[in-house]
């Protein structure tokens, strides 16, 4: 009997009993204006419900957002619209409910949540203006789940964990690399072995950009590690030329600036490029025979096993022409012997 139930509420002036009474009459518009005199959160989400239901998406955002700006009230109210599939109407209550006087860090972290699963092109802008406002350690999680490596780079970098930031960059280049970006946040990082990841990263990404890198790091590195890192990396690539007079220019560097441990591992990667005269002269004038024994070493023991496939084939062509071929059988058809 709402009809009759109505008339009752309405004068005794028990608007929360008539806004329940009109939702049942399908009265979505006078419900709200009842639960705005009624002013109860419990008012509100009954009519929000209701018009949610009733698809009336512009009053239930009237009604929600009396409800959102309480914190305890918030996740309920997100689970019973995206239960039902309205994500679109959901962001557009949150969206607006920004503006409140009493907006709170979890409405600006659920929106974020929202934005990486269903808009992500809004994802940038929310984070720019309000990355202050949200749970960031939640919203990371979020951008990870939605591959947002840009976004997730960014936040890193709010939340100061510089080495995370850096190992997306370095993961995920196409979509998180930003050369300003990783020179600033490379610089922040904690674990110095970064610093060498990163040199490998340039080297394999932006070779071009090294030097800039280089300008960077120059302070912090371990410039004995960094020269080997870059003269192992020199030797691959020598190695991989198979240019053999770019890996004894490569030799001859390694001399004239004392790296003595790296012209003796250049013998070996670079092996089958190298000259053994040219290794033995410059070992020779360099006094580092020593250090070029085992080269020398290894290409005797070839050599020698060459010799003795020679040898071993030689004899075998000599045995093969001194077989005495059988003599011909020859038949008289005269009948002589």
């Amino acid at each position: 009997m709402y009809e009759a139930a109505k008339l009752l509420y309405s004068s005794v002036s028990n608007f929360a009993r008539l806004a329940s009474t009109l939702v049942h009459l399908g009265e979505y518009q006078a419900a709200v204006d009842s639960s705005r005199k009624a002013n109860s959160t419990r008012t509100w989400k009954e009519v929000c419900s209701a018009c949610v239901d009733g698809q009336e998406f512009r009053l239930a955002q009237l009604c929600g957002l009396h409800i959102v700006i309480h914190a305890d009230e918030l996740e309920e109210l997100i689970r019973y619209y995206q239960d039902r599939g309205y994500f679109e109407d959901l962001i557009s209550l949150l969206e607006a409910a920004l503006g409140l006087e009493r907006a709170h860090m979890g409405m600006f972290t659920e929106l974020a949540i929202l934005y990486s699963k269903f808009k992500p092109q809004k994802m940038p802008e929310h984070l720019e203006l309000f990355w202050s406002r949200v749970n960031i350690p939640k919203v990371l999680r979020a951008a990870e789940q939605a591959h947002l490596w840009a976004e997730l780079v960014f936040l890193y970098d709010k939340y100061e964990e510089y080495d995370n930031a850096v190992l997306t960059m370095i993961n995920h280049p196409t979509d998180a690399w930003r050369e300003g970006q990783f020179k600033d946040v490379i610089a922040k990082v904690a674990n110095v072995e970064l610093y060498y990841k990163a040199l490998q990263f340039y080297l394999d990404y932006k070779p071009l950009l090294i030097n800039d890198l280089l300008l960077v790091l120059a302070p912090r590195l371990d410039h004995t590690r960094t020269v080997g890192f870059f003269s192992k990396d020199a030797m691959q690539h020598a190695a991989e030329s198979r240019d053999a007079e770019l890996a004894e220019k490569l030799l001859q560097w390694f001399l004239e600036e004392g790296k003595r441990e790296c012209f003796a591992a250049s013998l070996f990667t670079c092996y089958d490029l190298l000259p053994p005269d040219v290794v033995l002269e410059l070992a020779w004038r360099h006094n580092l025979v020593d250090l070029a024994m085992p080269y020398f070493i290894q290409v005797m023991r070839e050599y020698l096993s060459k010799v003795d496939r020679l040898d071993a084939s030689e004899s075998l062509r000599k045995r093969e022409e001194h077989v005495v071929e059988p003599a011909p059988l020859l038949f008289d058809f005269d009948g002589h012997d």
